[in-house]
Formats: C-alpha cells, structure tokens, sequence
C-alpha cells in the first residue's frame, strides 16, 4: 500500500515540476518580448509554485521513508535504492519509470533556469528611456528591483534535494 502512496506523491511532485517548468519558460517569453511590467508578476507565479514544491517534497519523502521501513532499507534512502531493493512485481518498473521522468524534468528545468538568468541579465535597463522626473526615475527603480526579485527566484528553482533522492548528486 505504502508504495502506491509513493507513486502518488512522485506524481504530484512531477506535476509541480511540470508546472515550474512552464512558468520558467513563459517568463522568458515575456522577457524576450519585453514585457518588463510583468516582471513582478511573473516571479509571483514561479514562487508559488517553489511553495507547493516543497510540500510536494515532504509529502514524498514521508512516503519514501515508509517505503523504505517496509523494504528493510534506511529512512534517507534513494529512489534507485528503492528501486533495486523493490520486491518482485511492478514496482521496480513504476519507480523506474518516476525516476526517469524527474532526471529528465530536472534536467529541463535546470536549462530553463540557466537560459532564463541570461536573459534577465542581458536586459538593457540602465539606458532604457523612460519618463522624466520623478515617476521616470520611481520607474526605472521599481523595474530594476522587479529584475532583481526575478533573477533571485530563478536561481531558487534548483532541486538540490531531489537531485539527491534521485542519485544525481551527492554530500
């Protein structure tokens, strides 16, 4: 039973991811466009996603942990441990197939997120015209920090933690 709450919860993580993954891509549209006024915006979506991401993380590693006392195996253990430990039957299969679909999102997101950094460096807003006084120079302040939230969460959207529980990273 507790394996199949494992799938679950590797599902809902994958979705989230998913998820990530689209939000990342459509702010550098909206960069590549020009569209600096959505700046802020865009950041909002990518962090809400980050907090259900870490949800979505405690969630599976409580089911992994299950999983792991009822094969025998140590609490922190990864999914390939998990799966070369797995009983006969579908399992191995299931998680298997759940590893390589998160290798691969991770792998995607962590191009997104390098090709999404490089273009909000690359953002001209030093010369950019705007208007005069006042409300030109609030504009420009309030754009180059709306900037400067975006590169922050970008940089958030690595998966360290589940690069591990994956096997693709250690301590």
């Amino acid at each position: 039973m507790s394996a199949s709450d494992l799938s679950a919860a590797l599902w809902q993580e994958r979705r989230q991811l998913e998820l990530l993954l689209f939000r990342l891509e459509t702010q550098r549209l909206h960069v590549d466009a020009g569209n600096l006024e959505w700046l802020n915006f865009m950041a909002s979506e990518v962090e809400t996603v980050l907090d259900r991401l870490r949800f979505e993380a405690l969630a599976r590693s409580v089911e992994s942990a299950a999983v792991a006392a009822e094969w025998g195996l140590p609490a922190q253990t990864t999914l390939v441990e998990l799966i070369s430990a797995a009983p006969a039957g579908p399992w191995p299969e299931i998680l298997g197939e759940h590893l390589d679909a998160l290798r691969g999102l991770l792998a995607r997101l962590g191009e997104a997120a390098r090709v999404n950094e490089q273009a909000l460096r690359a953002l001209p807003l030093r010369g950019r015209p705007g208007p005069a006084g006042t409300a030109g120079l609030l504009d420009q302040l309030t754009t180059a920090g709306n900037l400067e939230r975006s590169l922050a969460v970008v940089r958030r959207t690595s998966q360290p933690l589940l690069a591990q529980y994956l096997g693709m990273e250690r301590d």
